[in-house]
């Protein structure tokens, strides 16, 4: 029965991304705004949901590990595997504005947090903690990235020209495209959650340890929708959407998605993380570098990405 609610998991995954990609891309014309903008925020945020329900349950138990883990964990495999499968499958254009700005912004959150976590390298405590007050401070990067979004929305719509249509279709596309990406949405968080949770009844009844189900299943499931919505928007040609989707999720990984656990609850910090961290922050850099390489991230650049990821799972998989 696992195997079956598995393939329907899989089912609603990849039939909702295909109308969630549609029907953002769709939703940027009608709004005269570029898809990368969309990809930044209503794709990366949606496609984000389920790191933000895994953290935030970790934060209400206090389980700090899961809710840092989660979100260092998910912001790696988007770095590195999911850009590198989506550059394998289309290479991918880069937009100067991404490399300038948005890129560096991710590299920020990364920075950001390792400072935060840092609090016996730099203050001399007794234990790393990322405090309320630290939670609330990453919230307020997060609302200074929201300000910069809405700025480049509103300077966007005088660049973009869109062939004028009559005021009824266009209406009714609206319409059909806000269903189109709220329907396609909830199968991505749905199909996720089916996949992850009968993914580990099979893993668990093959053999594998609940740690290792952890680091591997659970890890790369919360970055399903992030996965897939990207790959269907490069079979789509949509670069935007998808090197969109990959760096907002990983700033709203760190600013909203930590900065709100923390909130929630203090979150201690497990010294292996620091290693993750430094790797995050690597993988962000390399990022910004290839994306400057003629402006677009190539296949073999993608394959070099993938392997990377592999390389890192093999590790953590002996190092627990």
């Amino acid at each position: 029965m696992a195997y079956l609610f598995l393939l329907i998991g899989f089912a609603l995954l990849i039939k909702g991304a295909d109308y969630f990609v549609n029907g953002a891309s769709n939703i940027a014309q009608t709004l005269r705004v570029s898809p990368m903008l969309i990809g930044l925020t209503i794709v990366a945020f949606g496609t984000s949901a389920p790191e933000a329900s895994v953290s935030f349950i970790a934060a209400f138990e206090g389980n700090s590990a899961v809710a840092i883990g989660n979100v260092v964990g998910s912001n790696i495999f988007n770095a590195t595997f999911i850009l590198g499968v989506t550059a394998i499958v289309y290479p991918l254009t880069v937009q100067s504005d991404t490399i300038r700005k948005e890129i560096p912004f991710a590299l920020l959150a990364a920075v950001a947090l390792l400072f935060l976590i840092s609090d016996i390298q730099l203050q001399y405590a007794d234990i790393n903690l990322i405090t309320r007050t630290e939670g609330i401070l990453l919230l307020l990067f997060f609302v200074v990235f929201l300000y910069y979004v809405f700025e480049m929305a509103r300077n966007n719509r005088d660049q973009i020209q869109i062939d004028e249509t009559p005021a009824n279709p266009v209406k009714t596309s609206w319409v059909k495209n806000s269903l189109f990406t709220v329907g396609g949405l909830a199968g991505i968080v749905f199909g996720g959650h089916i996949v992850v949770t009968n993914s580990i009844k099979i893993a668990l009844s093959l053999g594998m340890s609940e740690t290792l189900v952890g680091l591997t299943i659970v890890a790369v499931g919360t970055s399903l929708p992030e996965l897939v919505t990207s790959v269907t928007a490069a079979l789509k040609k949509q670069t935007e959407i998808a090197i969109g989707n990959i760096v907002g999720s990983n700033i709203f990984n760190i600013f909203f998605i930590l900065g709100a656990s923390a909130t929630i609850h203090p979150l201690a910090v497990d010294p292996k993380i620091f290693l993750d961290m430094w790797l995050m922050i690597f993988v962000t850099i390399l990022l910004l570098v290839l994306s400057r390489t003629q402006h677009r991230i190539s296949k073999i650049e993608g394959i070099i990405l993938a392997i990377i990821y592999i390389i890192y799972v093999t590790f953590i998989i002996f190092r627990n």
